[in-house]
């Protein structure tokens, strides 16, 4: 397990993150399509990507996949959650379970994509919570929450940090893509 010097510093309410591919040429190309062009084809690419890395690294696999969700409004404009697309084919890859429904987005947010990195963890405070009549089925477990791509992980640690507080024994986070940080080199090769 490789751990980041910012995180060494400032651990976040997360255990572990998973991603196979830094956001760069040509898979920022292909996750766009995917996330806004409706190339849900992709979806089970990036589910097969994610179960190679999970397959060769994770100590305790999860019981349960969350999917990051969308607000209503967005998942009506967009048609799909593409977080779901990932998350329900990759459970049926590493059996597990996937649940569309026990994560709740409860307020609509800015799309993290406008803001400045130094802004993003304000914008998604307090936009998550677990379904009340649900919170049991969450103590004890170890959850993976999935995504496409991985910015700056704020939404990551505002929804670990909610599975967290409902007794979540362990939570991981597994994307498709993750964006380097500035000045850091690509591992795309």
């Amino acid at each position: 397990m490789v751990v980041c010097g910012t995180c060494l510093g400032t651990p976040l309410p997360f255990d572990s993150t998973i991603a196979c591919v830094d956001y760069g040429p040509p898979w920022d190309h292909l996750v766009t399509q995917f996330k806004f062009h409706g190339a849900l084809d992709l979806g089970p690419v990036f589910a097969r990507a994610i179960a190679a890395q999970v397959g060769s690294g994770a100590a305790s696999p999860p019981t349960l996949l969350l999917p990051v969700p969308l607000a209503a409004a967005r998942l009506r404009e967009r048609g799909y959650n593409q977080a779901w697309e990932v998350a329900r084919r990759l459970a049926r890859q590493i059996d597990a379970r996937a649940d569309a429904h026990l994560l709740l987005r409860i307020r609509d947010t800015e799309h993290q994509l406008a803001l400045p990195p130094d802004e993003r963890a304000g914008n998604v405070r307090g936009a998550f919570a677990i379904e009340p009549r649900r919170r049991s089925e969450v103590a004890g477990q170890h959850i993976a929450i999935v995504d496409d791509v991985m910015t700056t992980g704020s939404t990551a640690a505002e929804i670990a940090g909610v599975l967290k507080q409902a007794g979540a024994a362990h939570v991981a986070v597994w994307v498709f893509a993750r964006t380097p940080r500035p000045g850091e080199a690509s591992s795309n090769a």
